[in-house]
């Protein structure tokens, strides 16, 4: 009985030896940076492996991270325009990556431009021009970036400056990006007129889609229609899920204080979440939320999600400054229960 119990003590403290082993080796995933100014991009790199770049190039009008990983090196955004995959879908150009701007800055559409905009409409559109890159903190399990970024009109006039705070989190094969977007009108009050193109997004690989169905004509702030083809649906898995029990695309247009959007990428399951602030404007936010790909929340379009029941038109004080914060949760090899996802959120809330 003695030798029987030694025996059992033993298996306990090697178990538990290995469970924190296993946690601490969890905890210490390196995060770093590799500052390509030339290429005009940052990657951010988890034990050596590609997690995500913010970029910044000529032909997209606003700073972006792009491409976004999971923790087996699979990529979850779209291709197209930048880096075209087969089978997936060439709509709207100006869906890259993980973005943040909006469709009415004093009357300027930053969220629609993109190269495909002719000369002669360039007049209407706002750019985001990346300014620098403020600080670069690495760590284990968590690293910071700071960049300012300006908003300008198409005479170049600065409308709002932008500073913002990347947070890059690692844990076993959960991947963390917290966004912090502070913005400040440095000329004259600046209005953000209540539009339905917003505000924080990412645009997701075909096999994160929802089944597509028919054809849907997609109309933008400048009256601009975009054609949203039916295709085949080999390999397409996605499924929406919001924090109200809400699914699929009946998510559209509803406020929920985060979003879980669920597939397969060959056979690896992944859950794609994204968790509003209570510190936000409008919190829970709206969900611009589509079953394309396009994975948004905007707190500032309220009329079109209302059916024009409630407007909102934002403005942003000469001087003056607000915050925007957002959460992206990437999981690798399971879907989060609502549990998880609420435990993550609540971590977010207190942690800014």
């Amino acid at each position: 009985m003695r030798l029987q119990t030694i025996a059992l003590t033993l298996i306990i403290a090697i178990s538990s030896f290995s469970a924190n082993a296993k946690a601490k080796k969890e905890a210490e995933l390196k995060i770093g940076f590799v500052v390509k100014e030339a290429d005009k991009k940052v990657d951010v790199m988890i034990d050596g492996k590609l997690f995500t770049s913010y970029i910044w190039p000529d032909n997209v009008m606003k700073p972006v991270l792009y491409p976004v990983m999971t923790s087996e090196g699979t990529e979850i955004t779209r291709g197209y325009p930048l880096k075209p995959r087969a089978g997936e879908r060439v709509d709207h150009p100006h869906h890259i990556g993980i973005w943040f701007n909006y469709g009415d800055v004093d009357g300027f559409d930053f969220w629609n431009n993109s190269e495909a905009i002719p000369a002669d409409k360039k007049s209407g559109y706002g750019t985001v021009k990346h300014i620098k890159i403020n600080q670069l903190k690495e760590g284990n399990g968590e690293a910071m970036m700071v960049t300012t970024e300006s908003w300008i009109d198409p005479s170049g006039k600065e409308l709002i400056s932008e500073k913002t705070e990347y947070h890059f989190i690692a844990k076993g094969k959960t991947r963390i990006i917290d966004r912090i977007s502070t913005l400040t009108a440095t000329g004259k009050t600046v209005s953000m007129k209540d539009n339905k193109e917003g505000m924080i997004a990412i645009r997701v690989a075909r096999q994160l889609e929802l089944p597509s169905k028919d054809e849907v004509i997609m109309t933008d702030a400048q009256g601009n229609p975009t054609t949203v083809k039916k295709m085949s649906n080999d390999g397409v898995s996605g499924s929406y899920r919001s924090s109200e029990g809400i699914k699929d695309d009946a998510v559209w247009s509803t406020r929920a204080k985060w979003m879980d959007l669920n597939g397969i990428i060959g056979s690896e399951k992944i859950a794609v979440v994204i968790c509003d602030h209570p510190k936000n404007q409008s919190y829970p936010t709206y969900w611009h939320s589509r079953g394309y790909g396009l994975f948004a929340a905007n707190p500032l379009g309220w009329s079109v999600f209302t059916k024009g029941k409630e407007t909102l038109n934002y403005s942003i004080l000469a001087g003056k400054s607000s915050t925007f914060r957002y959460r992206f949760i990437i999981q690798s090899g399971a879907d989060l229960t609502d549990s998880e996802i609420n435990g993550y959120a609540d971590d977010f809330a207190r942690k800014y």
